[in-house]
């Protein structure tokens, strides 16, 4: 049995890892609980109590390495980063290793496989590098693959006039709004909307990014939505190093010149917001106001206030109605168990 554990990483991928196991994490065109499943055929366990070769859960499993991440850990021979062992150590690497990570899943998505046929409104590129699932609506649209390969899920609607250069990956039934632009390497998982200007980001299941408004090297958790004209910053006007506040008060680390909005699941922005470069925003904010958001948004914050839990609750059960779902009594346990903390 493999047991993917998160004890020693879960502190240094917040926001994502405050509402989910490091395992639960999406990059690429899976979650990493995901890749070891299909790489392995096997059920993989999150229960650190389990007996079995014991991984740290945010190492990148892929169709090269998988073999020998599992020898290692057998042996308690700890698993270092190399060319073809990627790690996510900080949450701004989802979206960098976002493109190494796309192109393997692809291999495992595809294999032996035989990809639906785009109809003849497209304009395709490179189409031995583009898979469509049956059940895929794409009409009218652009899509180049000759910058990497590009996955589109059963359910997905790319509507008229997109254009999407590679890597890339789309989720079952979300929409590409008409005229949107999109920058590999991105990731919308399943259920989302997007629209406007998309480059080098991921966008885990159930969240929006539905009208004009560029995102850029950016992250954003479930059951979030951006408003109209919302955009961020991923590059400083000095073009120097960008850094991320992990916590209020804290000294930044150091990301790159390019790095934008990290978003904590079921956080929001009102229209016309304007992220500043190496922004985070915790879990379940709502942002809006005259001013430019803090460059660090604790969990819960409404506005300049703290958000009372109740409606707070009631806010996300509005918008996941949207999506005919609602909140389980699990979830709502754990958002109790972080609001209580703050």
């Amino acid at each position: 049995m493999i047991v993917l554990v998160d004890k020693d990483c879960r502190d240094d991928l917040f926001p994502f890892s405050a509402t989910r196991h490091v395992a639960d994490i999406f990059v690429g065109a899976l979650t990493i609980k995901q890749k070891w499943e299909m790489l392995t055929a096997e059920n993989i366990s999150t229960d650190e109590n389990e007996d079995g070769v014991h991984i740290s859960a945010n190492i990148i499993a892929t169709e090269q390495n998988f073999k020998e991440i599992i020898e290692k850990c057998s042996n308690k021979i700890t698993v270092e980063e190399t060319e073809t062992v990627k790690i996510i150590k900080s949450p701004w690497h989802i979206f960098q290793l976002n493109d190494y990570a796309l192109r393997e899943d692809f291999k495992i998505l595809t294999n032996n496989r035989k990809s639906s046929l785009l109809t003849e409104t497209n304009k395709a590129v490179n189409t031995q590098n583009i898979f469509i699932e049956e059940g895929a609506d794409i009409s009218y649209s652009m899509l180049n693959a000759n910058t990497g390969p590009i996955y589109i899920s059963a359910g997905a609607q790319i509507m008229e006039g997109c254009m999407i250069r590679g890597p890339f990956f789309m989720g079952k039934n979300s929409v590409a709004k008409m005229g949107t632009k999109i920058y590999g390497a991105t990731s919308i998982g399943a259920n989302c909307i997007v629209g406007g200007e998309i480059k080098n980001s991921v966008l885990f299941g159930n969240s929006n990014k539905a009208h004009d408004g560029y995102l850029g090297d950016s992250v954003l958790g479930e059951w979030c939505n951006l408003g109209a004209g919302t955009s961020n910053s991923n590059v400083k006007n000095t073009a120097g190093n960008v850094g991320y506040i992990l916590e209020k008060n804290a000294p930044p680390i150091y990301a790159g010149n390019k790095a934008g909005l990290l978003m904590g699941d079921y956080s929001r922005a009102a229209i016309n917001t304007s992220f500043n470069t190496g922004s985070i925003v915790g879990v379940c904010c709502n942002i809006f106001g005259e001013i430019m958001p803090a460059k660090f948004t604790k969990n819960f914050t409404w506005g300049k206030e703290k958000y009372i839990f109740d409606k707070a609750l009631q806010d996300i059960n509005n918008w996941m109605v949207f999506k005919n779902a609602s909140l389980t009594e699990t979830a709502k346990q754990k958002l109790k168990e972080l609001y209580e903390k703050i």
